[in-house]
């Protein structure tokens, strides 16, 4: 079926006053006849590294990009174009990613400012990775195709752009590899990590940009070599393992696997791969609750999941309890998840190609986190072991004051979160 963009039109929903956290809802209007079929999902969802821009993969090869926040009309420099923009990819749309994203310190700086192109222009990237194996690459500004990767032979599952401002982007598939892209040289230049013997649902790169994570997996992004597997990761043989989260200091990696009774994430420590601590969820009906999506919140103190029964869950590694969990819904379909660059918000997207915007905690970092974030993101497990601290100290700066097992049945409904 030959579909165009106007087929495709998103519809903003305001949330019922029963569900607080809700902020807003875009549902896609689209063919009758293309309801509740395979290839509606929305697989991915992304912010540009400014929090300018929002972008989701909406079904049948659709990618819609909206200016963030959604009332806005135009740029603070008023030469920036904030009308919607519709990219027709032609594959369905399993991976997206804004990129180059900036360093931390540099996007805090310039917090509305794209890059620069080869003319002094404001550019701003989107890359979109389909069924088909290709990864194509827009201009967001003008709405045109940069150019086209070729190289996987599988389902391209996930993007990631480092945060060092540079043009490397790295892509994980469903025919087992890894490749990190020189955009740069228009992708002509490019590294291969193979070794998998699963499919690669998800990526991540740590905040120095010396690590990539491919779920349990850890290479070296300067050298482009395999370090290491995280052994224990998986405690049961029939499992998968669906996502994989940096914290923002990169100190910490955070997996999630699930298997026919129950989802499990595990918190590791990347340098030692010791295992830091391990969330399990346990539920009655086999099969019924996958996790889907994890992610660490901008400044750590969170981790976001997305699951099959309740749309969103937040954790605050070393709870028991859930910090927030939206009311159970077996229809809920989650399947991505992605929080804004400057936190409080953070979206969700579903099987029927729908888009949740959710309001999330905000919490004062004390000042301890404030000390060690700053410290681990440039300091490995090794060179803090090495210094001369209190045990207590060394433990905290190094994580390893958190449980190492809540064992706990997250899924009650007695801890629905209530503003």
């Amino acid at each position: 079926m030959n579909l165009s963009n106007s087929d495709y039109v998103p519809i903003f929903h305001l949330p019922p006053a029963s569900d607080p956290a809700l902020l807003l809802e875009l549902k896609t209007r689209r063919p009758p006849s293309l309801l509740e079929q395979a290839g509606c999902e929305t697989w991915s969802v992304d912010f540009s590294p400014d929090g300018a821009w929002f972008a989701w993969s909406m079904g049948h090869g659709i990618v819609w990009v909206v200016a963030w926040p959604l009332d806005s009309e135009e740029g603070q420099d008023g030469e920036t174009d904030r009308a919607d923009k519709s990219f027709s990819c032609g594959h369905p749309v399993w991976g997206l990613a804004f990129g180059p994203r900036p360093p931390r310190s540099a996007a805090a700086a310039h917090p509305t400012k794209a890059s620069k192109g080869p003319k002094g222009k404001s550019t701003l990237l989107l890359a979109t990775g389909l069924e088909n194996g290709v990864i194509k690459v827009w201009n967001v500004l003008t709405g045109n195709a940069v150019f086209d990767l070729h190289g996987h032979e599988g389902v391209v599952r996930n993007l990631v752009f480092p945060q060092n401002g540079s043009l490397k982007l790295i892509s994980s598939s469903r025919d087992k590899t890894l490749r990190i892209w020189n955009l740069a040289h228009k992708g002509k230049k490019v590294q291969v990590l193979s070794g998998h013997k699963d499919w690669i649902s998800c990526c991540s790169v740590s905040s120095d940009c010396s690590m990539i994570a491919s779920m349990v997996c850890l290479w070296s992004l300067r050298s482009y070599t395999f370090i290491r597997n995280l052994r224990g990761g998986t405690n049961k043989k029939l499992c998968l393992l669906s996502s994989c989260s940096f914290s923002p200091d990169g100190a910490v990696l955070a997996t999630a696997a699930f298997s026919g009774s129950s989802w499990w994430i595990d918190l590791w420590d990347p340098y030692t791969a010791e295992k830091l601590a391990t969330l399990a969820d346990y539920f009655e009906d086999y099969g019924q609750n996958q996790i889907s999506a994890i992610q660490f919140s901008p400044d750590g103190l969170h981790l976001a999941i997305v699951t099959d029964d309740r749309a969103l869950r937040i954790w605050e590694p070393g709870e028991k309890h859930m910090t927030m969990q939206t009311k159970r819904d077996q229809d809920s379909s989650g399947l991505c998840c992605n929080y804004h660059p400057q936190g409080g918000v953070i979206a969700t997207g579903t099987r029927n190609g729908h888009v949740r915007f959710w309001r999330t905690p905000r919490t004062v970092p004390s000042l301890c986190h404030l000390c060690r974030s700053i410290m681990r993101h440039s300091v490995s497990t090794f060179q803090i072991e090495a210094l001369p601290l209190p045990k207590r100290i060394l433990e905290y700066l190094t994580y390893r004051n958190i449980p190492e097992r809540l064992k706990t049945c997250c899924s009650s409904d007695e801890e629905d979160w209530e503003s």
